[in-house]
């Protein structure tokens, strides 16, 4: 029996792949940043954020998207320039 896979499943199987590396990401960053932002904003939890906690709250998770977008962006432009080299 030969277990060899086509080029069409190859393919499959990569984007298979590479969904569940984004889902896996995603889920790690949203990780981080519920636990950054928290230990930032939230000093006493409760039932309610009161109107301080949900402003630290939206500019933390502002900052660490768009410290996010900006890692990625730059490490996209490092492989692009990386592969142009071999």
């Amino acid at each position: 029996m030969d277990n060899k896979l086509t080029g069409a499943q190859k393919e499959e199987l990569m984007d298979t792949v590479k969904q569940q590396i984004a889902v896996a990401n995603a889920q790690e960053l949203l990780k981080k940043m519920t636990e950054k932002c928290f230990n930032k904003c939230i000093t006493r939890p409760g039932t309610s954020l009161d109107n301080s906690e949900t402003k630290c709250l939206n500019l933390c998770v502002d900052r660490f998207v768009d410290a996010y977008n900006l890692t990625t962006k730059a490490y996209g432009s490092r492989i692009q320039r990386e592969k142009g080299l071999f």
